[in-house]
């Protein structure tokens, strides 16, 4: 399921993720989309994170689909590279207010403690 990308451009996914793109059936180009071509960008919920997001839906129907990364440093062979952790993905029903954070849904925020003190 998950690309296999160089070595410049290390992509960590967490088993969160991968379950929230398979109950919103994202792909894992579009998330990546999301990351590389944000229509806007926000500071994520949780400390450190960035949080970035695309239109989708109808004009009719409009929603938001949202994804929220970490980028983090991490050690091999004395060398240090930078990673980005992929945290969460989910589709907003609506169009968010400008300027403000993203409004995850209950089912998200509950594990998304444990997601960021565990180690790559």
């Amino acid at each position: 399921m998950l690309l296999n990308l160089s070595q410049k451009e290390k992509i960590v996914w967490t088993n969160h993720v991968k379950d929230k793109m398979r109950y919103y059936r994202l792909s894992e180009n579009r998330v990546l989309n999301i990351m590389r071509k944000p229509k806007r960008r926000e500071e994520g919920i949780a400390d450190g994170t960035i949080a970035s997001m695309q239109p989708a839906g109808t004009k009719k129907n409009p929603t938001e689909i949202w994804m929220m990364y970490q980028i983090v440093n991490s050690q091999a062979k004395n060398q240090i590279f930078k990673k980005t952790k992929i945290i969460s993905a989910w589709r907003y029903p609506s169009i968010t207010p400008l300027g403000e954070r993203p409004i995850l849904p209950d089912d998200t925020l509950s594990g998304l403690k444990d997601i960021l003190k565990d180690d790559i």
